[in-house]
């Protein structure tokens, strides 16, 4: 922006400095002509009158005095032939003026005067001057050189307030992407100055109202995830207390973990809800292979239950991954319990869990041999189930898989029903 803003000044003060510049030092030269002109008119009318007075003596020397003070050549052609002061031929206009007409005309190397006059006999004669070139632009070099110098100040001075005015324009400018990108990177307390250009003030404004307006709507969000959280505990309380009464052991065992995972994810959701949300690779990492196979064998209970062939693969850790452990286990819930709740009893699942191709991060596959979604239907589109169920599973896996600079993708299964490839990237250096 700024190279465009002096580029165009630097055009436009180009052509007001030509067409202000370039007729005035035509001028110059055309002035500086007719001075040279009318000074050597001025000098050899002096002569006319000697002419026609004086004895040839006194003409001659008058004429050599005034030739050897003048910047002309001059030159007298009196009637018999002879020629006084400077030699010069006999050209057309000297002809011309013999026959009583004065005359002016370019000749090569200068310009011609020529006068017609009469001797003291009364006989036609010429007097003849010269005005060689260097007289004709005396003084137009050295104007044009002061024109040249005044052109390059004004168009150096021009482009100063250009650039002035343009670091004005781009700073206001920077430091409205500046805001924009630490709004972007969850900075809602970032703000913008107003005081720049009119334009970017109300730019400036508007992007401020916008960050408040995005504050409040977060902060909303946030009391009210929080508030529905802090509600589910007193239920979770009761069956924690129920659990605990059960006369099988192991019952009480099986429903108190489940009851302690659902613990934990409320208190996840409170925690999440009362800080803001973290940007992409800013979790702690964990190690995914731990994870996974700690929620595989929690399911591998209930698969057991339903009769489910289950088929697991897990690479030998750690394969560390930039996901709160509290985050991945919740993801990988959410794709097993999806296997659980849109599949038939007895339906086999595989799960999958390999490092990362750059040989950073993993990447856990989890695949059924169901029926595989309804057609026509978007299973990543966020609330949306062609099951009844509420649609943010997915929505929770993919979300866990962009935080940690990856992504979700959907696949046919190798037997039919669908496989869902989570890709999770590793931490940064600095986080591990």
């Amino acid at each position: 922006m700024r190279r465009r803003v002096l580029v165009l000044v630097a055009a436009t003060t180009s052509l007001v400095l030509i067409a202000f510049l370039v007729p005035l030092a035509l001028l110059l030269r055309t002035v500086a002509a007719d001075r040279a002109v009318q000074a050597a008119t001025s000098e050899v009318q002096t002569l006319s009158s000697l002419v026609a007075t004086s004895d040839r003596a006194g003409l001659a020397l008058t004429v050599q005095l005034l030739d050897a003070t003048s910047a002309a050549d001059v030159t007298v052609f009196l009637a018999d032939g002879t020629v006084v002061g400077t030699a010069a031929a006999r050209s057309p206009l000297v002809e011309l003026a013999a026959r009583g007409r004065s005359a002016t005309g370019i000749v090569p190397g200068g310009r011609e005067i020529v006068f017609a006059v009469r001797d003291p006999a009364g006989a036609a004669a010429v007097i003849r001057t010269f005005v060689p070139d260097a007289a004709l632009t005396a003084g137009v070099t050295r104007a044009w050189l002061l024109l040249a110098a005044l052109g390059v100040g004004l168009l150096a001075i021009s482009l100063l307030v250009a650039d002035r005015l343009a670091r004005s324009l781009v700073r206001t400018t920077a430091e409205l992407a500046s805001v924009s990108h630490r709004l972007a990177d969850g900075d809602l307390a970032a703000r913008a100055a107003t005081d720049g250009p009119a334009e970017l003030a109300v730019v400036a404004g508007a992007l401020n109202g916008l960050a408040g307006r995005i504050d409040g709507l977060l902060r909303e969000e946030r009391e009210a995830v929080a508030d529905l959280a802090h509600r589910v505990r007193t239920p979770l309380t009761a069956l924690r207390l129920d659990a605990e009464a059960l006369a099988e052991p192991a019952d009480a065992a099986r429903i108190g973990d489940g009851v302690d995972g659902v613990q934990r994810a409320v208190t996840l959701a409170i925690e999440q809800a009362r800080r803001r949300t973290p940007g992409p690779g800013a979790a702690a990492g964990c190690d995914a292979a731990a994870a996974v196979r700690e929620r595989v064998a929690f399911w591998a209970v209930l698969a057991e239950d339903t009769d489910r062939p289950t088929y697991v693969d897990i690479a030998p850790g750690p394969l560390t991954v930039a996901v709160a452990r509290a985050d991945l286990e919740a993801a990988v819930d959410a794709l097993l319990g999806n296997v659980f709740a849109h599949t038939p009893d007895g339906t086999a699942f595989a799960v999958h869990l390999a490092r990362g191709a750059d040989g950073a991060g993993a990447v856990l596959t989890v695949s059924d041999d169901g029926p595989g979604p309804a057609p026509g239907s978007d299973p990543l589109r966020r609330g949306t189930s062609g099951a009844g169920s509420t649609g943010l599973g997915l929505d929770i896996a993919r979300r866990v898989g962009e935080r940690s600079r990856g992504g979700l993708d959907l696949h046919p299964g190798p037997r039919g029903g669908l496989a869902v490839v989570l890709r999770m990237g590793a931490p940064d250096e600095g986080s591990r």
